[in-house]
């Protein structure tokens, strides 16, 4: 009878291999579930959001809100002076917000720090834009590039693509930049003076408009002329939206988070203007009554 005395050794030698090669196998796959388990187990978790007299005691975020950046017409009303801010004060505004140490946040940041007091970066600001002007695509927009800084668009859909207001490309591209893209009705009707069909005319149409240009979600709203009716702002919510803007009313006390406080930021300012208004405006101790 024959024997292959090499052909045995070399037999039990790959046994042996394998062998431990599975046994590494389960120890890296089970080193690699503990992680993950380790990593599910001490990932932040949500708790529930707060309630209204807790949001309302947080300290207020600044939100500066923009209009059409433009030079004055002679046409222009006095009035119209704040809402159209020249190009120049603009880039000396956002220089100045720059170098006075603050950082933009975006509509998501806030609303994590409204209701579950999120940490913010140190000085946060957010920049916004209403109605769609072409003048906040060609000089907002490249001048916010400058500082690093982020917004957000507040868009009118009827206007999208005519002349001197953005076109979907320009939209898109500002989303796909990091921009938010947010609504602001279809053709700027006042909030206040909605009927049932406005819910899809005014609301649910534009969503769908904008999510299609920029294949994300969009949950944020500004109210035309910045004006509400507080009885319909549970309304939002249920139309997806998760936070709403105002200008410079007040908060409303039952839904602050659908009543978001803005200033605009008037073309007549100086920077020095604009740094002090700031400061008076969002620094203020606030105070909430007992059982409100």
């Amino acid at each position: 009878m024959k024997t292959y005395p090499n052909s045995l050794f070399i037999f039990l030698l790959l046994f042996l291999f394998a062998c431990h090669s599975d046994s590494e196998q389960q120890k890296a796959k089970t080193a690699a579930d503990t992680l993950s388990s380790t990593q599910q187990s001490t990932a932040p978790v949500k708790s529930s959001p707060a309630d209204a007299k807790t949001i309302l005691s947080r300290k207020e975020v600044p939100v500066l809100c923009y209009h059409q950046i433009r030079d004055w017409k002679a046409s222009d009303s006095q009035r119209a002076h704040d809402d159209i801010i020249p190009p120049a004060n603009f880039r000396d505004h956002m220089k100045m917000l720059a170098d006075s140490g603050y950082h933009t946040i975006l509509p998501d940041q806030l609303y994590d720090y409204l209701n579950y007091g999120t940490k913010l970066p140190s000085k946060p600001i957010m920049i916004s834009f209403d109605d769609t002007d072409l003048d906040q695509y060609t000089v907002g927009a490249s001048e916010l590039k400058k500082h690093g800084f982020k917004g957000v668009f507040f868009i009118m859909t009827v206007s999208i693509g005519r002349p001197r207001y953005m076109s979907k490309a320009q939209i898109k591209e500002l989303s796909d930049d990091g921009h938010v893209i947010a609504s602001h009705t279809w053709n700027h009707k006042n909030f206040a003076q909605f009927t049932d069909q406005d819910w899809t005319i005014q609301i649910d149409k534009p969503t769908q408009t904008l999510e299609k240009i920029t294949g994300k979600k969009v949950e944020y709203f500004a109210y035309p002329y910045g004006v509400f009716k507080a009885a319909n702002l549970h309304k939002l919510k249920e139309h997806g939206f998760k936070a709403a803007f105002i200008l410079s009313t007040p908060m409303d006390e039952v839904n602050p988070v659908y009543t978001i406080r803005r200033i605009i930021d008037p073309g007549r300012y100086t920077a020095k203007n604009l740094y002090n208004s700031l400061q008076k405006s969002f620094n203020k101790k606030k105070v909430v009554a007992p059982g409100s």
